[in-house]
């Protein structure tokens, strides 16, 4: 099994408050993770406080708004829309994670998108 990598999406704030996407890379390699279960491929972890799931009706918005904590989300089902202050547009469904930093300045906006209830896991991160 040879190595590979995960891309994910970060939104963060910069120093003047504004919010931006960055795409950034996860490595994967092979490891003998639990044995006596053949190896497969795995990230270094990354330190979480607690996890939780949300869940919101098609059509829901939150106007701008930053995030509560740092925090990675998960979408399980469903599919949202976040639009950063510089005015980029991105949408997530299904297996799709980002990781969500803008603890600060005007934020972002969150839209569900679609007829299917949006169904997240959310992992909080020290910050």
């Amino acid at each position: 099994m040879a190595a590979a990598s995960m891309v994910w999406t970060r939104v963060y704030s910069d120093s003047n408050g504004e919010s931006h996407f960055e795409e950034s890379v996860l490595e994967l390699t092979e490891v003998d993770f639990a044995p006596p279960a053949p190896p497969l491929l795995l990230s270094n972890f990354t330190d979480a406080t607690s996890y939780g799931f949300l869940s919101a009706p098609p059509d829901w918005f939150g106007d701008w708004h930053p995030t509560p904590q740092r925090q990675a989300m998960l979408v399980m089902s469903g599919e949202v829309e976040i639009t950063v202050s510089d005015g980029e547009t991105r949408r997530f469904g299904p297996g799709k994670m980002c990781v969500l930093e803008d603890v600060t300045g005007k934020g972002h906006a969150t839209r569900v998108v679609g007829r299917e209830q949006l169904l997240v896991g959310v992992v909080q991160m020290p910050e």
